[in-house]
């Protein structure tokens, strides 16, 4: 049976600074670590590394997780800035490049959980290829690519909801929580796959619907992208023993869910 590192509570950061020191951001939640390689739930709007997108960010996870534990680390993947959940790292570039692979190879499983717009009732596979969209800051190094690249995601309908709100033309607001697992990585392909559906993900300012952006954060105060990445499965690189760390949605979330209960159908 795979082992499972679900919902671990986040281990005393290390203080090198002093025991008076005081650390300038809340400490990560760690969701497993050994000697080798190290798992955080990753929280919205926490940028992996420096990147030309924002150069005034100061936050990283990558320089946070260094401090808190006091050794360097090595992002074996990333997730997108707005995006929530299992962040996986090892304490060297050969750990993280043996990860690497297994994502290359597409060994690893990874399962989201997402909030989108509309009622998704059933099962499905998304098989859509995908273009590399260049950021013209980030990717400005990048030569051009033409021929998109093959993505594909299996979605799953968890549970409908039904709000008594008019927004846009319709008269009642209908949502979907769905469980997403992508067997590619491709550039924003969740995000991107949802919308090719008609199911938009909730709190995507690049894809999304902007009416139902803006009704979430009126109505319940919900200015988050409604997607976190709740369990990763992969090889240990090290014992090549099988392991899976999950955690649950991000808060903010599951509050929104909590709120909708009167509304499920």
């Amino acid at each position: 049976m795979p082992e499972e590192f679900p919902f671990t509570q986040c281990e005393t950061p290390s203080e090198k600074a002093g025991s008076n020191s005081v650390q300038p951001y809340p400490p990560l939640n760690i969701l497993y670590q050994d000697e080798h390689i190290v798992a955080i739930d990753k929280p919205p709007g926490l940028l992996v590394h420096r990147s030309p997108i924002d150069r005034h960010e100061t936050r990283f996870a990558v320089q946070t997780l260094r401090d808190q534990l006091n050794k360097h680390v090595f992002p074996a993947h990333r997730l997108d800035r707005p995006t929530s959940g299992v962040l996986l790292f090892s304490f060297d570039s050969k750990t993280a490049a043996l990860l690497g692979q297994q994502l290359m190879n597409k060994q690893v499983q990874k399962q989201y959980h997402a909030i989108v717009r509309g009622y998704v009732k059933h099962s499905g596979l998304i098989d859509y290829a995908l273009k590399y969209r260049y950021d013209k800051i980030a990717d400005k190094h990048k030569r051009p690519q033409q021929a998109p690249q093959q993505a594909t995601t299996v979605y799953e309908s968890l549970a409908n909801y039904e709000l008594p709100f008019a927004v846009g033309k319709y008269e009642t607001a209908r949502y979907s929580l769905v469980k997403l697992l992508p067997s590619t990585g491709r550039k924003h392909q969740l995000r991107r796959h949802m919308v090719h559906i008609r199911h938009p993900i909730l709190g995507d300012t690049t894809h999304g619907d902007g009416k139902q952006n803006k009704f979430l954060q009126t109505h319940f105060s919900f200015q988050n992208l409604a997607l976190s990445c709740t369990q990763m499965g992969f090889y240990h690189p090290i014992t090549g023993k099988w392991l899976s760390v999950s955690v649950r949605m991000h808060s903010e979330m599951q509050r929104v869910l909590d709120a909708w209960q009167e509304y499920q159908v």
